[in-house]
């Protein structure tokens, strides 16, 4: 008999992890080097992570990137992470390709410089068959802003006939937000010692469980999320019901 039959409510294996990327420019800082040194090395961090969850069978993987707010960050830090995004993506794409590894981006590409488009298309449809794990990149994202466009898909569809009239439901919206074909998170991890969301997934990550950590981004390995996984799965998932119900299997989760 398995640890799970033994007991259900404890959480498995995550399909499903998100994160936040954070401490890149501190983690320069304290080293007295450039911002741009930190996002460096976040790169590889990333590299690193991607690579683990393959290992360990994790079906989808989400980083937030850039978010809709970070426009707001100076115009030459901005432009450096512009041209970070393209550079990566150029020798990224092909690796991930080789490895089994589907890319997906979410969030309003209008805003990127159209290289930076052509890229971002290009690499899905590249990927588009791969299934060993989907690595979504969320850039110029943020979880009211896929709230309002799931909205607003669904007023155009209703008032040119595409939808019939009908109550929005919390499936509805659902099936309009930008990860509709993909499991919500089970798991999500902040980096950098912040303890909030950060207009993250914030329809999504309703029953997520969540890990903060003070370890800036680029010093974030294989080891730190393996104790993230621990301590994810070492929680009860309960999603409303009490733990008797569950222990009685009177409820499917």
């Amino acid at each position: 008999m398995s640890d799970d039959e033994l007991n259900p409510l404890m959480a498995t294996n995550p399909r499903h992890i998100a994160i936040i990327m954070d401490g890149n420019g501190r983690w320069a800082q304290k080293r007295f080097m450039p911002r741009a040194f930190g996002h460096q090395a976040g790169v590889k961090a990333v590299r690193k992570i991607v690579e683990y969850c393959a290992l360990q069978k994790v079906e989808v993987l989400t980083l937030f990137a850039f978010s809709s707010e970070n426009w707001r960050r100076p115009e030459d830090e901005v432009s450096m992470l512009m041209g970070l995004f393209l550079a990566t993506l150029q020798t990224e794409i092909n690796k991930l390709d080789r490895n089994n590894i589907r890319l997906r981006f979410i969030g309003d590409r209008s805003a990127f410089s159209e290289s930076l488009q052509s890229k971002m298309a290009e690499g899905e449809a590249q990927t588009q068959g791969n299934d060993a794990l989907t690595l979504v990149i969320a850039a110029n994202y943020g979880g009211r802003w896929d709230m309002c466009q799931a909205c607003q898909q669904i007023l155009d569809k209703m008032a040119t006939g595409g939808l019939p009239q009908q109550a929005i439901t919390e499936e509805l919206i659902a099936q309009h937000l930008s990860t509709t074909d993909l499991p919500e998170p089970d798991l999500y991890i902040r980096t950098g010692g912040e303890q909030r969301v950060s207009n993250f997934m914030l329809w999504q990550l309703a029953y997520t469980e969540m890990y903060f950590t003070p370890t800036l981004w680029p010093d974030f390995d294989e080891q730190s999320l393996e104790a993230a996984i621990v301590s994810f799965k070492s929680r009860q998932r309960r999603f409303g019901h009490t733990g008797e119900q569950i222990l009685n299997k009177s409820v499917t989760l």
